[in-house]
């Protein structure tokens, strides 16, 4: 496992979930800390927190899709462990991507 590799996992909301795909983009001490990723691209804010992701068939995805920076959240790496990824951002991807949080932090 390395960072920006997208698996797709079990994510809970609420009193549902279901298997979605997750952008890894942090390792440390056995936990993978990681964005959702959608194609939906609608709705008050989004276009702020929502980073599009250019190469989306490079990364394994089949439809336009989008990295949710508005919040992340942590998986046990025993969670992901016993899955394979199905791609990861290309690097122009990857540099845009960090281009992109850092003009949220400004």
């Amino acid at each position: 496992m390395s960072l920006y590799e997208i698996y797709i996992t079990y994510v809970s909301w609420g009193n549902g979930g279901k298997d979605r795909p997750v952008l890894v983009f942090e390792l440390d001490n056995g936990v993978a800390s990681v964005y959702s990723v959608t194609s939906q691209y609608t709705g008050t804010g989004i276009h702020e927190k929502y980073y599009k992701i250019n190469d989306w068939a490079e990364a394994g995805l089949h439809k336009q899709s989008y990295v949710d920076t508005s919040s992340y959240f942590d998986i046990p790496l025993r969670f992901l462990s016993n899955k394979t990824s199905i791609g990861r951002l290309s690097f122009d991807d990857k540099k845009a991507l960090l281009k992109f949080l850092s003009h949220e932090v400004e």
